[in-house]
């Protein structure tokens, strides 16, 4: 299973961008994908995740109301949309996927997914 992660890119403060995760290979059930993002010398930080079941979006604070989280029609797609980006916001934003049906606060741990994308650098200059 490889999960892509695109839609990267360097944006003006204030702008927007829109990243996307596909994934591919073996099939895979899962109950529900997120994103993460890491800054350089920064712990991998939680910033939004849906579980299908129900069809619950979950955001951090950081970027509640500026993000927005979406399933795409195919299954195991997700997007991101970013706006009124910050510098803050510039890091690593990695995608994945749980295949365990977790209750709903467990989609903010990294260490409750089980497959992860490689990650999409985002850039936002002041």
């Amino acid at each position: 299973v490889q999960l892509q992660a695109s839609g990267g890119g360097l944006v003006q403060a204030g702008g927007s961008l829109r990243l996307s995760c596909a994934a591919s290979g073996r099939t895979f059930s899962s109950y529900g994908m997120g994103w993460f993002r890491q800054a350089p010398g920064k712990e991998r930080e939680f910033v939004a995740a849906v579980r299908w079941r129900g069809d619950s979006s979950y955001y951090a604070h950081s970027v509640k109301g500026r993000f927005i989280i979406s399933r795409g029609n195919a299954k195991n797609t997700l997007y991101l949309q970013m706006n009124s980006l910050k510098p803050e916001d510039t890091a690593v934003y990695y995608c994945a996927a749980v295949i365990t049906n977790y209750v709903s606060s467990a989609y903010c741990a990294p260490t409750s997914y089980d497959y992860w994308g490689q990650g999409t650098q985002v850039t936002v200059s002041s």
